[in-house]
């Protein structure tokens, strides 16, 4: 998938769990830590808002777009 989640990348700059993330964001752990290994298939925006908001960042900084070589 084109679609890469730099989550552990964002977590690590603010030193922060999943678990507390988490609890902050209130999802599972085990739904965060889809997302942060790159399987989810899609993200709400208003999760993707929460996550912005608790780690003080702007979404560019989970999300990236790398294209698919041919």
């Amino acid at each position: 998938m084109p679609i890469i989640v730099n989550l552990d990348v964002m977590m690590a700059k603010r030193k922060i769990s999943l678990g507390e993330l988490a609890k902050r964001v209130d999802i599972t752990s085990a739904n965060l830590s889809i997302l942060k290994t790159n399987k989810a298939k899609a993200i709400r925006f208003s999760t993707l808002e929460t996550i912005c908001r608790e780690l003080d960042c702007q979404p560019q900084d989970i999300l990236e777009y790398v294209p698919k070589k041919e």
